[in-house]
């Protein structure tokens, strides 16, 4: 459904991809414990409009080939990994759609090195000071616990907390998948080395680094479009609209019938604004 699978060596690890289509470049970034999965309904229609679509599984814990034990997991540096795997693949003019935590590593790129990057598609997204909003805003120092990464993983494993409004509960109007929160969950469950790579992230998450990229947001001047859920609970629905207001080439459009996992929700919506925007 995703296309052809892959890997590409980068300077961290081994980054796993599916690559689907031929045409110009749209590479998609989602985010915390989901995996390119989470673009299985996305692609396909991208892809068909004449698009080469690439969906790597970055490393935040719900990958399946753990990073080099001395790679950079702070936000910071998968932001800097996502401009990797662009430079590696010596994709121009990219057209990047992110969700949810990888919209937060987008605009780190964004401020630090857009050369590549032609166009930014962002669906409901970490911002400002909300890198992580409410519920999951305690998970940082949750991590610090001895166990917690552990212990985290197993109680995802129970049906009843997969669908608490303080995990995946919140982020959908309609129920995900259990086969496809399989697909997330089981690898942090089943492998020390990912939960590791999980932990590592998790615990350098902190909003100084999406206020910092904000400040430098108002010098991206390539087109983005700001997709905001309209029955989002877990973003504040102002955080596009302070967007919207720093980037200098900015469209905003709120999505009827959605939460914040836009491409869960309403993926043929997001198809079509996508292949409107990068044609």
């Amino acid at each position: 459904m995703l296309g052809t699978d892959q890997t590409v060596s980068l300077p961290g690890g081994r980054v796993a991809y599916a690559e689907a289509g031929s045409g110009p470049p749209v590479v998609f970034v989602h985010g915390l414990l989901v995996n390119a999965n989470l673009w299985r309904h996305v692609v396909p229609p991208v892809a068909a409009a004449g698009f080469r679509c690439l969906a790597p599984d970055w490393p935040l814990g719900a990958h399946h080939l753990p990073m080099a034990p001395d790679a950079d997991l702070t936000p910071p540096g998968v932001a800097r990994l996502l401009g990797q795997f662009l430079d590696a693949l010596d994709l121009t003019d990219v057209t990047l759609v992110a969700n949810d935590t990888g919209g937060a590593l987008t605009q780190l790129l964004m401020a630090e090195n857009p050369a590549r990057v032609g166009r930014v598609v962002l669906t409901p997204c970490d911002a400002f000071e909300e890198f992580f909003p409410a519920p999951f805003s305690t998970l940082p120092r949750l991590m610090r616990l001895p166990g917690a990464a552990w212990l985290t993983s197993r109680l995802l494993q129970v049906p009843l907390v997969r669908r608490h409004p303080a995990t995946f509960g919140a982020l959908t109007r309609r129920p995900i998948p259990a086969r496809v929160l399989d697909s997330y969950l089981r690898p942090a469950h089943t492998d020390p080395a990912i939960r590791r790579d999980l932990r590592r992230f998790l615990l350098t998450v902190d909003p100084r680094h999406t206020l910092a990229a904000a400040e430098a947001l108002p010098a991206f001047t390539k087109p983005v479009l700001l997709l905001r859920a309209a029955d989002d609970r877990v973003f504040p629905p102002g955080l596009f609209d302070r967007l919207a207001a720093l980037l200098p080439d900015a469209r905003l459009v709120t999505v009827a019938d959605s939460g914040a996992f836009l491409p869960e929700d309403r993926p043929a919506e997001l198809a079509r604004l996508i292949v409107d925007f990068a044609s």
